[in-house]
């Protein structure tokens, strides 16, 4: 274990001492906005404590196996022991990544919208390539994703979907692929055979804790219903349980057909609107800040974040971090954990 690691490690557990202390106090449990807070900090930490620990302990398994292999020249052993290392250098990985997460919301599940740009089908069926390139990323992952909204294309593909993924950390991850995803192919839907440029609006936002409060004024809101356009039955399909909710005085909108209760589409739909409210008014301040560090230009369209040439030659670039891979289908088949690494390191220079 590294030994800056090892030093975290003693200051997470002095917090967490800390954090006990806190819940032994007289009235503690009075607060119970505070108790959650503190109990979802303590447990965050506990996490990443036994984490180490574990991993601590995997690798002198390890090394006392690979001794015993050595001894006794066996194959099966060593294999044994090589399968732990394995294991275990994909669980410091990403123990790694998650000590680069500064940010208040980033142990937070995420929603994912996106949707199509420039480019009409072609681009629609874009925004379809991108959405099973993340569903496949969060299973990979260890993540659970369900889907709140999907908007289908004219003729093919998807003008527009949103989509919960579960898990810790989720949004810490997933934040790095907000802005705009450019496409470079030979498009299917044209006869010529021509390369077509296509886009696609990738936004990110934390599903916010129920401790935090947003106002929204009844006032300001426009409630629509109508039938979803989706698959889910003829139940949903035939009914009118689909909601879409506006925010007048942003023209924020967001909108939900998942479940087969309008009710329930619309406390999701809530829930959405009052995690893109929050994050409105965390940008507006960030800007009177003037601490953008360039995210507002990053997701105005006609200014990728990231290219995703497959024709005259095969290449991904991310124009942030100008790191790229030449292996298109595997980054397309989820692999995207090496852009998000790249991103987090980039992000967190001073």
């Amino acid at each position: 274990m590294p030994c800056g690691a090892i030093f975290e490690l003693d200051d997470k557990k002095e917090r967490v001492a800390e954090l006990e202390e806190e819940t032994l106090v007289p009235g503690f449990w009075e607060n119970q906005t505070k108790a959650t807070a503190v109990q979802k900090e303590q447990g965050r930490l506990q996490n990443m404590i036994d984490n180490w620990e574990e991993c601590q302990a995997n690798l002198e398994e390890a090394a006392l196996l690979h001794e015993l292999a050595i001894e006794e020249h066996d194959p099966a052993t060593e294999k044994e022991a090589a399968a732990i290392l394995f294991d275990l250098d994909q669980r410091v990985a990403s123990s790694e990544l998650e000590r680069m997460f500064s940010g208040e919301h980033d142990p937070n599940n995420a929603m994912l919208t996106i949707h199509a740009g420039a480019g009409g089908t072609e681009a629609q069926d874009w925004v379809s390539i991108l959405l099973r390139m993340y569903l496949r990323w969060a299973d990979s992952s260890g993540f659970k994703t369900r889907t709140l909204d999907l908007l289908p294309g004219d003729e093919a593909g998807i003008k527009s979907v949103t989509i919960m993924i579960e898990g810790d950390y989720a949004y810490g991850y997933l934040r790095s692929e907000m802005g705009i995803h450019r496409l470079v192919r030979i498009s299917p839907f044209d006869a010529s055979g021509r390369r077509h440029t296509s886009f696609a609006s990738v936004f990110i936002f934390p599903e916010l804790d129920d401790d935090i409060n947003v106002d929204i004024n009844e006032k300001d809101l426009r409630i629509d219903t109508y039938r979803a356009s989706g698959a889910g039955g003829q139940h949903v399909n035939k009914t009118s349980s689909a909601i879409r909710i506006t925010h007048l005085p942003t023209n924020i909108v967001v909108q939900c057909q998942n479940e087969r209760s309008q009710h329930r589409n619309k406390d999701t739909a809530m829930k959405m609107l009052k995690t893109q409210l929050y994050k409105h008014e965390e940008e507006l301040q960030k800007e009177e800040q003037q601490d953008l560090h360039g995210d507002k230009k990053e997701i105005s369209w006609g200014s990728q974040i990231r290219s995703y040439v497959m024709q005259p030659y095969r290449l991904i670039k991310d124009h942030r971090t100008n790191f790229e891979m030449g292996n298109v289908d595997s980054v397309m088949d989820g692999n995207i954990g090496p852009f998000i690494k790249s991103y987090l390191l980039w992000h967190g220079q001073p």
